[in-house]
């Protein structure tokens, strides 16, 4: 049969003119007929997956040309490199960064092609593989040196997700006799993949040089929020580590600490959201501390969520004054605050548990309605479209944001009124003295967690 006519009966179902189980198992036949084909079918794929308005829908083409795998693979890197529209460039990335291949060292010539949104591509495809790429890892580090950047961060990912099994290339390349650059890069790599332990005595000390060669200076940048923070008014770093319990506190560059607090709220390692803090600089005349002490993580049995916070709290005010804390979260529109004054506890509110809201309504909240109070009922948009209401939600977020009307992430809107919004961190914010990364009592059990970190 000939390959349109395979098309045609993959498209019937597709379509839905055909949907017996015979049609179901003639298109499948016409399936596995086309992979049979391999390169032969590529070209015809290739077409229905860069055309506009295809006969087939195009994720049907990308999931067989995918099959095929590597007759596949220079065809799909010659689309990326001239796409004619930016969609097929989209579709063929898709595609290319999940070939069935024999060894991800089958994206060697793509590593090397000439133009660089293939060699980004190739190395997306392999960080896509995580530690399955490790084969291919030493094809990437030429690209450490790429004249493109997107090229060079798209390696270096790629390395840092193949894993601890990288580490002795890396180690490798810090003795040879490669770029400044590249050394530099791998010993970065060195020290977010494999942690302080993957470090000899001289690259632990040439990442502490980096870090402040980087830090003096270094421009605050607006932060992912995904967590809980605590906002203090003093500038006594000590005072700070003592009170929440810190040690080994090691000073790090802003975007360092911001991206450990962002990997560990995310971290799938035991302990890993408890085992250290990441301690700002004074912003504004404010320092911020980041992440779960283990007082928060580990609160006794049938104690109410908020317990743990308002005992720190209320220790940190009578310490300080005046003690804040707000949480976010990155996957919902979660949002929490507590304030204390003089060791006492003047308004807490968390919007998964509105029943424990305390004291009387702040004057940096909202003036209408609380997050808890501010959502959609569920169901609220059943009838609507997924793409209109899509839209409709992001603009609502939009506006709710730029009125500070009850919404998403609302408690940074509460702490720029309040304290200082990590969201608004910019050139125009006054930082002074150092940013920290310290452990709690479960990082000095555990340790650091895994994980690579942007210095």
């Amino acid at each position: 049969m000939e390959i349109h006519q395979l098309l045609r009966l993959i498209g019937r179902i597709g379509a839905g003119v055909d949907e017996t189980s015979t049609g179901r198992a003639a298109a499948d036949a016409a399936r596995h007929a086309l992979v049979a084909r391999g390169a032969q079918a590529v070209g015809p794929l290739l077409r229905v997956l860069t055309d506009e308005d295809p006969p087939v829908d195009w994720t049907e083409a990308a999931a067989l040309l995918r099959r095929i795998g590597e007759p596949a693979l220079r065809p799909l890197a010659a689309v990326i490199a001239a796409a004619p529209t930016p969609t097929a460039a989209v579709r063929a990335g898709w595609t290319f960064s999940g070939l069935e291949l024999h060894s991800p060292t089958a994206y060697a010539p793509a590593l090397a092609h000439p133009h660089p949104r293939v060699r980004e591509a190739a190395a997306h495809a392999l960080q896509q593989r995580g530690p399955a790429a490790l084969p291919a890892a030493r094809l990437l580090l030429p690209l450490l040196a790429d004249p493109v950047a997107e090229v060079r961060a798209g390696a270096g990912w790629a390395l840092a997700d193949a894993g601890p099994g990288v580490l002795p290339l890396l180690r490798e390349v810090r003795r040879a006799r490669a770029p400044a650059g590249v050394r530099r890069t791998a010993l970065e790599l060195l020290a977010a993949v494999g942690g302080p332990a993957a470090l000899d005595a001289r690259d632990a000390a040439a990442v502490r040089r980096l870090i402040r060669a980087r830090a003096p200076g270094e421009v605050p940048e607006p932060m992912h929020l995904c967590g809980p923070w605590f906002a203090l008014p003093t500038g006594d770093l000590p005072a700070v580590l003592d009170a929440f319990g810190l040690s080994g506190a090691e000073r790090v560059t802003m975007r360092l600490g911001a991206s450990a607090w962002r990997h560990d709220q995310h971290s799938g390692a035991a302990h890993g959201a408890c085992a250290r803090m990441y301690v700002s600089p004074v912003l504004d005349g404010w320092t911020l501390v980041f992440g779960t002490a283990t007082g928060e993580a580990h609160r006794p049995a049938g104690e109410p969520p908020g317990g743990a916070v308002l005992r720190r709290c209320t220790a940190l005010s009578r310490r300080f004054g005046t003690a804040h804390w707000y949480g976010a979260r990155c996957a919902d529109d979660w949002s929490a605050w507590c304030f204390a004054e003089r060791g006492e506890v003047v308004r807490f509110y968390d919007a998964t548990y509105p029943e424990q809201t305390a004291g009387a309504r702040h004057p940096a909240e909202p003036a209408d309605a609380l997050p808890h109070e501010a959502a959609f009922a569920d169901g609220a948009f059943a009838d609507v479209d997924a793409l209109v209401a899509e839209a409709f939600l992001a603009s609502y977020e939009a506006v709710t944001r730029d009125l500070g009307i009850a919404g998403p992430r609302t408690a940074a809107l509460v702490a720029g009124r309040a304290s200082v919004n990590p969201l608004a961190l910019g050139p125009a914010t006054r930082a002074e003295g150092a940013a920290v990364l310290a452990l709690t009592a479960c990082g000095r059990t555990f340790g650091h967690p895994p994980g690579a970190l942007r210095v």
